[in-house]
């Protein structure tokens, strides 16, 4: 039977070194890490569940917590995070849960079913996950940031994002700029709307109310919403969109109305979805970058749950405006 002894020798690199690239540390240089990997493949390694669980009293078995599972952005997430776990050969266990708070999954850390959670979606207020957060318990927040709480935290700077869109729709001469909103307590929509809101004020083209409407995050709320804003006298030229699943229901709306995309409405997204790519929208959006999140997620939590006592660490990661055919393929100055 192929042991880890083996990888390490095929990989010119020692057994330390590979234990670390199966526990998914971030202390491995990425180079070293698909070099490992790659003996892995080569040698057909696969790491004794049983064995290690012995060894170490740890299940491999991480939990991931979703609220949607239908919003498309959480498949392509949760691929990304799987193939992370995958690598670092961790078992992935899924729980869809609009309150991780009242969810299974933490009764399942205090169980000691799981290692550690990754919390892809929360909101303030949740008193049962800050009570986990402060005993320190092997928990990370990706995607969805918690300001009042001191964790690991692994996020996109959705402010940078925000203020990027407003220079683009600025540059390509928009002053009448609409903007479909998310829900109110998830930090991704406050500060994408931040970021929008204060650019614009910057540029001398404060965000009219007027102009301004609840997209939910969901398709059939945006699309509602983005007919009463182009329903009015005056319409808005450019719609900028919380997220990729309001901006097709933007997208929708605005044809059912027979208004043309880009000609007549310029609409953005955010998150940069599979979807936003295909020809019947091809959105531009703000993409962010899923699999360096999640890999760093897991090494977050990964080295959390071998040792509690590590200080709360926050990553955030940069975004990138990618322009397609709803705004004309017009190029952005600040490219």
């Amino acid at each position: 039977m192929v042991t880890s002894r083996d990888v390490a020798q095929l990989a010119g690199v020692s057994q330390m070194t590979v234990s670390r690239v199966l526990q998914g540390s971030t202390k491995v240089a990425a180079a070293t890490r698909e070099r490992v990997l790659a003996a892995m493949k080569e040698a057909g390694y696969r790491p004794h569940a049983a064995a290690r669980t012995m060894r170490t009293r740890r299940t491999g078995t991480v939990g991931v917590v979703v609220a949607d599972i239908t919003n498309p952005f959480y498949p392509q997430l949760l691929e990304a995070v799987g193939q992370a776990l995958g690598e670092a050969g961790q078992r992935m266990v899924l729980w869809n849960a609009p309150d991780p708070g009242g969810s299974s999954a933490l009764a399942a850390l205090d169980d000691g079913t799981v290692d550690g959670l990754i919390f892809t979606t929360v909101t303030e207020g949740s008193t049962e996950l800050a009570e986990v957060l402060r005993r320190g318990d092997p928990v990370v927040l990706l995607h969805r940031g918690l300001d009042s709480l001191e964790c690991d935290q692994v996020t996109t700077d959705n402010v940078a994002g925000g203020r990027a869109v407003a220079d683009y729709l600025v540059a390509g001469g928009h002053t009448r700029i609409g903007f479909l909103r998310g829900p109110e307590l998830p930090s991704t929509a406050r500060h994408r709307e931040q970021g929008f809101r204060d650019r614009l004020a910057e540029l001398g083209h404060p965000l009219a109310e007027a102009l301004t409407r609840q997209g939910g995050f969901a398709h059939d709320v945006a699309r509602t919403a983005m007919r009463d804003l182009l329903s009015q006298d005056e319409p808005p030229t450019a719609v900028f969109c919380a997220n990729d699943l309001t901006a097709l229901g933007a997208v929708d709306a605005a044809v059912s109305l027979g208004h043309r995309v880009p000609q007549d409405v310029w609409v953005v997204g955010y998150d940069d979805i599979a979807m936003a790519a295909w020809d019947s929208y091809d959105l531009t959006t703000v993409r962010q970058p899923i699999a360096d999140m999640a890999r760093a997620a897991v090494g977050l939590l990964l080295e959390r749950v071998e040792d509690r006592s590590l200080p709360p660490r926050r990553q955030t990661f940069p975004s990138e405006l990618t322009i397609r055919g709803s705004t004309a393929r017009t190029a952005w100055p600040g490219a």
